[in-house]
């Protein structure tokens, strides 16, 4: 009975945490992530930015998670009952697990961190979960990249080169995820030893407070190093992706109307509609990508970083992850079949329902 009534209290003061109120930012640049209950005030008395966050990281996470998940689904259905995936859609069904690997390791914990939660990590569990999230953001703008210089291969004109390298590309799929797998984990070696679990006191210059975990460049070269060299990376896969998605529409644009003529059967078809998507998703990917570094950039020139220009860099750069899902659903016909067929499975069928009304 006594360990019931500690629950209860322990569950009861996490509530009250969630519906509370935060605390002004001090010089310390404590998280804006925590509610405080006012003295005299009721539960409902709590500061709307931090509301607004919160709900926007839940919104966000939420949809991202259900997406990605689909997304994974669709393809694994795909994998038993077909004989082979196309390069395009292996890569799709690879971003979608680095997605979903993104949002699992960064935007869940800093949800819960807003709503509260504390302690959340050890120092173990900070290392593990900041390099996952730092893998899974850089297989994210390396398989988009890789899927704009695919999908431009695939619709180029045959020439001597690329006659023998277009049958080759299906075997050069499997290499090359693993190719990025090994160059993204030994760039983002470093991330485990700067990251630890929350410290009290005040935190240390050159520190990214992630709310849930600490990342403690311990000094100026050190952080400027790391900047630079996912930044270098990341500016060079995404101008690579540029140069092919631009090289993908000016092939759409000079062959419009052998494209128009070739939309009558269904191989010319699905190769412009992959085209489209695939400068869909490099278009979504490099507005929050623009829009991550500038924030990225800022947070470079200055010694300690708020809170708050931390979680607007954690929500833009999350966005991508969390809407691309929903690109390819609504233009990948094989994942919008494999989902309106579950639907239609899960739904009891008409004359049943009549019968048992009856």
């Amino acid at each position: 009975m006594t360990q019931l009534n500690s629950g209860c209290i322990m569950f009861l003061s996490r509530l009250m945490r969630v519906f509370s109120c935060v605390q002004c930012i001090h010089n310390r640049f404590d998280s804006l992530s925590a509610f405080q209950i006012m003295p005299g005030a009721g539960l409902g008395v709590m500061d709307l930015c931090v509301t607004i966050k919160g709900v926007s990281f839940l919104l966000q996470t939420g949809m991202g998670i259900l997406g990605n998940t689909v997304v994974l689904l669709a393809y694994a259905h795909m994998i038993c009952t077909e004989p082979k995936l196309l390069p395009v859609d292996m890569i799709l069904c690879h971003l979608a697990f680095a997605n979903l690997m993104l949002l699992l390791t960064r935007c869940v914990p800093q949800t819960m961190t807003v709503f509260g939660l504390r302690d959340l990590l050890n120092d173990p569990g900070c290392k593990v979960v900041i390099y996952a999230y730092r893998i899974g953001r850089a297989l994210s703008v390396c398989l988009t990249c890789m899927l704009s210089v695919f999908q431009a291969v695939t619709i180029a004109p045959a020439g001597p080169r690329l006659s023998r390298l277009k049958p080759a590309l299906p075997s050069l799929v499997l290499p090359t995820f693993a190719g990025l797998w090994l160059l993204n984990m030994a760039i983002c070696i470093a991330a485990p030893f700067f990251s630890m679990a929350p410290r009290n006191g005040t935190i240390p210059a050159f520190t990214l407070n992630l709310g849930f975990c600490h990342v403690d460049f311990r000094d100026n070269l050190s952080y400027v190093i790391n900047g630079v060299a996912v930044s270098g990376r990341d500016f060079a896969f995404v101008a690579l992706m540029l140069g092919s998605s631009g090289y993908i529409l000016l092939l759409l644009h000079r062959h419009s109307r052998r494209v128009r003529g070739i939309r009558r059967s269904q191989g010319g078809g699905a190769e412009t509609r992959a085209a489209k998507t695939v400068v869909t998703l490099v278009v979504l990917y490099v507005v929050f990508f623009g829009i991550d570094n500038v924030i990225w950039i800022y947070m470079l020139t200055v010694a300690k970083v708020s809170p708050v220009v931390a979680d607007m860099r954690v929500f833009f750069s999350s966005c991508y992850a969390s809407l691309s899902p929903y690109f390819i659903i609504s233009s990948n016909k094989k994942v919008k079949a494999k989902i309106v067929c579950a639907a239609e499975q899960d739904q009891p069928p008409a004359d049943n329902q009549e019968s048992s009304d009856k």
